[in-house]
C-alpha cells in the first residue's frame, strides 16, 4: 500500500509491506521527477490513499505519478464518522483531509481527550473529547510563515533568527519571542479550554521541536500523523 500527505508545502509518502512501514521519502513541489523515480523503484501497491491540501494540479501530478500502477488513488475526505471519530461540521467534508487524518491517528494513540497539533506550513490546534467527538479547532499561520510576513512587510526587522526571550532586547530577538509566543500561547488557550483533567497535547510537524520547549503541557510527540491515519481509513475501508 502506498500512502500520500500532500501538505501545503511538501509531499510525504511512505510505502507499506503487511502493515509495516517499509519506505518513505519527503519531496518538494519542485521535484516531480523525483518523486516519480522514487516511486519506479516501489513494488506495485494493492492501494493508494492521499491526503490532499495542495489542490487540484497537486491532484493531477500524483495521479500521473501514480499511473503506472493498476489502482486508482483514493483521495479521502473527512467523513461524518470514522475510526471511531465523529465530526460535527455541517458540511463534514469541509474539514481538511490532513485535519481529519491527523485527528483519526491521534484518537488511535491516546483513545481519550486530547489536543492534536500540527506545526507546519500553518499550525492546526484540534481537540477531541473523551468520547472522540472533534470537538473544533483553529488554524494560524506557521512559524515560518510569521516570520515571512513581518519581514515582508516591514522596513528595519531584518531577516537574522532571535532565541525565545521573555523580554526581549534585540529585533532578532523579539520577533522570534512573539512568533513563538503567539503559537504557544494559543495551544495553552485551547488546552485549557478543553477542560478535560486527564487529556494531552499530541504535537506533531516541521516546526514542532521549536514549539515542544516552552509548552509546559502533558505531551506525547508524535510526526506523521497524517500518514498514520490515512493507513488506519485504509483498514477501516478494507
Amino acid at each position: 500500500m502506498l500512502l500520500i500527505d500532500a501538505g501545503n508545502s511538501r509531499i510525504k509518502w511512505v510505502s507499506t509491506q503487511v502493515g509495516a512501514w517499509a519506505r518513505r521519502g519527503t519531496h518538494d513541489y519542485a521535484a516531480w521527477d523525483a518523486l516519480r523515480a522514487a516511486f519506479t523503484a516501489l513494488p506495485a501497491p494493492r492501494r493508494i490513499l492521499i491526503s490532499n491540501v495542495a489542490g487540484a494540479e497537486v491532484a493531477q501530478q500524483l495521479r500521473t505519478a501514480c499511473a503506472a500502477w493498476q489502482c486508482t488513488p483514493e483521495f479521502i475526505h473527512a467523513q461524518a464518522q470514522q475510526c471511531g471519530v465523529r465530526n460535527p461540521y455541517l458540511q463534514p467534508a469541509q474539514l481538511g483531509s490532513d485535519r481529519w487524518a491527523a485527528l483519526i491517528a491521534a484518537w488511535h494513540e491516546v483513545h481519550a481527550a486530547c489536543l492534536v497539533v500540527n506545526c507546519g506550513t500553518a499550525t492546526t490546534v484540534d481537540a477531541l473529547s473523551d468520547a472522540g467527538e472533534f470537538i473544533g479547532g483553529l488554524i494560524l499561520p506557521g512559524l515560518d510563515m510569521m516570520r515571512g510576513s513581518l519581514a515582508a512587510g516591514t522596513a528595519q526587522l531584518g531577516a537574522a533568527r532571535g532565541t525565545w526571550q521573555d523580554f526581549p532586547r534585540t529585533t532578532a530577538d523579539a520577533v522570534e519571542s512573539g512568533v513563538l509566543r503567539a503559537t504557544v500561547c494559543a495551544i495553552r488557550s485551547q488546552f485549557e479550554a478543553l477542560r478535560a483533567p486527564h487529556a494531552r497535547c499530541v504535537l506533531g510537524g516541521g516546526a514542532a521541536g521549536s514549539v515542544e520547549a516552552h509548552l509546559a503541557l502533558p505531551l506525547l510527540r508524535a510526526d506523521d500523523l497524517v500518514l498514520l491515519g490515512l493507513q488506519l481509513i485504509a483498514r477501516d475501508k478494507a
